[in-house]
């Protein structure tokens, strides 16, 4: 028995030995990996060509539906004309000469907005990186979709789209779905704004809402206490008394934010009616154009495929770099997810065979 014990021990101690080794590996390299995050940028820029994306469909439809020698044909008149082109610019360069833009660029940017604006992180890196290159012949189109949110997010948001405005860079925004409220405060800066004919535009207005639990705290005798230093620093709270100076001042200042909201929208559409369209409502895209909220009614894909005919569009996108937790994350979530899925379908399928 003795001897049985001890060799436990000894086993129990390897055991824990291994773990602490491993333990301390992994503590290691996670130490290693935040340094080197430290000094290394949250993500990278990203540029895809949109003209490439759609030649490769077209090529790849061609090869299923086009005769094979017609195909060879087309795409040796291709590679017969980028030669030819190679040979110019060649040329070109070789005279001292500088290679003219034969065709002016088109950056596209997207920005999926929450209440928050979480994605003007995102923005900002890529209106920076845009600016960096392009000029006045150039284009940026933003596919915007938001239902609104805090003002103060949207606003810096805003201020990022502002940015093209002020260096005569040609802005465009389409809307595919909604730009309502902060989102339609983002939109009106554009030089020429497209909705598709059922996405919702407008909500100018300013809404703010909040519960109040005082007559449950007071029917169960429980006190709060609200201390403030400033006669308007609180008006409105959830647990205390509210007076009606207080919440009139609340309304004050809705009504304040209101009449800077529908200013910012006149300074950029100065054609709309404002107090006929600044009541908080929502309009599809066929009415918002009649209420000239935005400038003509198309989707995005019809947009950015039209300019693809006659303008270089790049996708610029910044992409930022996943740690190791959150990959792991993400692949857990995915294999439950997807575990998940199939354990449904199967209870499914044998509903519908037990039939």
């Amino acid at each position: 028995m003795t001897a049985f014990v001890a060799e436990y021990g000894l086993f129990l101690a390897k055991v824990i030995t291994l773990i602490a080794g491993v333990l301390l590996c992994v503590g290691g390299i996670a130490a290693v990996v935040a340094r080197r995050r430290e000094h290394q940028p949250d993500g990278h820029i990203e540029v895809k060509s949109l003209n490439d994306r759609f030649d490769e469909i077209k090529s790849d439809i061609e090869a299923a539906v086009v005769d094979e020698a017609l195909a060879k044909q087309h795409e040796k008149a291709r590679r017969k004309q980028e030669k030819a082109e190679a040979k110019a610019l060649k040329k070109t360069l070789k005279q001292g000469k500088d290679p003219e833009k034969k065709r002016t660029r088109v950056f596209v940017l997207d920005f999926d907005g929450d209440i928050h604006a979480s994605d003007v992180d995102r923005l900002r890196e890529e209106v920076s990186a845009v600016l960096m290159i392009a000029d006045q012949d150039d284009e940026v189109v933003l596919r915007l979709e938001s239902g609104g949110g805090l003002v103060h997010a949207y606003g810096l948001a805003s201020s990022q789209l502002e940015r093209f405005r002020s260096r005569n860079i040609r802005l465009t925004v389409c809307v595919d779905k909604v730009a309502a409220s902060g989102g339609y405060m983002m939109a009106c800066i554009a030089d020429h704004l497209v909705a598709a004919p059922f996405a919702l535009v407008g909500s100018i207005g300013v809404v703010a809402q909040l519960p109040n639990f005082h007559r449950l705290l007071k029917k169960h005798d429980v006190d709060y206490e609200v201390l403030t230093a400033g006669e308007y620093k609180r008006t409105l709270t959830v647990f205390g008394e509210n007076t009606e100076k207080g919440r009139q001042k609340f309304v004050d200042e809705l009504e304040d934010t209101h009449t800077l909201f529908k200013e910012f929208v006149s300074e950029h559409r100065p054609q709309l009616n404002m107090p006929e369209i600044a009541t908080g409502e929502v309009w599809f895209g066929k009415r918002a154009l009649e209420h000239k909220l935005v400038d003509a009614v198309t989707t995005s894909d019809d947009y950015l495929f039209d300019l693809c005919r006659e303008h270089d569009v790049f996708e610029v996108s910044y992409e930022v770099k996943q740690s190791l937790q959150d990959r792991l994350g993400h692949l857990t979530a995915t294999a439950a997810d997807g575990a998940l899925s199939r354990i449904w379908q199967r209870v499914l399928n044998s509903r519908f065979l037990s039939r």
